[in-house]
């Protein structure tokens, strides 16, 4: 899918680490490095406002899935290179009339099949949803029984107003509504979303990705300046910065500065403790997800699954 054959897409967004880059920056077609962290892929579909990239430049999976490839750093090819480079391969034609009802390799057919396949990539069965079904699947404040004490320690912590996590990284799936600045800087560094939408407003904020798997997806943030969950929670502790654009959120509600949340150390251990119950590890291990080995004819007139 690269200019020269050297680069895909599971290059940067690896099935072992939840779909994102263990490299803080990763590397493109000709060895130059993206500008920000890959973030990891599972659970993509469940994001509020739909949009990808941590600026929230694409308005729509199917925006998104086009422009690594098109990208000079990341993959290099143009769209016509891109068809022309599918084309030449014979084993594609069965698959496209399979799910397209004839063989004809369009830039669109191929944005169909990369954004719904990255919607599969949905994440169920973690420890956390094991547990929350066991409360009834719809009470998350309840102590899960197959949770140990440190853990809905944690979870009871995550979903208080003391954090304030649950607030921005809403819901069973842990995604966000939109992109939020969370304090990582005094000053501007990166503009992200300010860069797109130009509004002096928005520079800081950056996409509240979901937290499921997140114990595979390091380094974290969209510069990968974290490389541990306790590097994260130390950070939302004590390290969160006054930015002209910082979130209501982790703001103190009578003063308008930084939250200080003041855990002990054993509260710090419990949230990472809980945020590891979020992992999936079917999610690394399924088949559907990794290199075809072989392909297979497929009867005719079924549709691709």
């Amino acid at each position: 899918m690269s200019a020269n054959n050297t680069v895909a897409c599971a290059s940067c967004h690896l099935q072992a680490n939840a779909f994102a880059d263990p490299k803080k920056f990763s590397e493109g077609f000709e060895g130059g490095l993206t500008g920000r962290n890959s973030m990891g892929l599972s659970n993509a579909k469940y994001y509020d406002n739909g949009s990808f990239f941590w600026d929230e430049r694409a308005s729509s999976l199917e925006e998104q899935v086009l422009m690594p490839i098109q990208d000079h750093i990341e993959m290099g090819l143009t769209l016509e290179e891109l068809v022309t480079k599918i084309q030449a391969q014979s084993y594609y034609n069965g698959l496209f009339s399979a799910a397209f009802n004839n063989e004809e390799v369009t830039s669109n057919k191929i944005v169909l099949a990369l954004s719904q396949f990255v919607r599969s990539m949905a994440s169920y069965e973690s420890k956390f949803d094991k547990g929350l079904a066991g409360v009834g699947g719809n009470n998350m404040n309840a102590n899960f029984s197959n949770f140990s004490d440190l853990e809905n320690l944690g979870k009871n912590l995550f979903m208080s107003g003391r954090t304030d996590c649950n607030r921005c990284h809403e819901t069973a799936m842990f995604s966000g509504d939109r992109a939020r600045n969370n304090g990582l800087d005094a000053i501007t560094t990166d503009q992200g979303l300010g860069a797109v939408t130009g509004n002096r407003n928005d520079d800081g904020k950056f996409k509240t990705n979901s937290l499921r798997n997140i114990e595979l997806t390091g380094p974290y943030m969209h510069d990968g300046r974290f490389t541990t969950l306790e590097e994260v929670i130390d950070h939302y502790n004590s390290g969160i910065q006054n930015h002209p654009n910082l979130d209501d959120r982790p703001r103190e509600r009578n003063n308008n500065r930084a939250v200080r949340m003041n855990l002990s150390q054993n509260e710090k251990n419990a949230l990472v403790a809980f945020l590891k119950t979020l992992t999936d590890k079917g999610v690394r291990q399924n088949s559907l997800f990794s290199m075809c080995i072989s392909f297979l004819p497929l009867p005719a007139g079924r549709p691709a699954e």
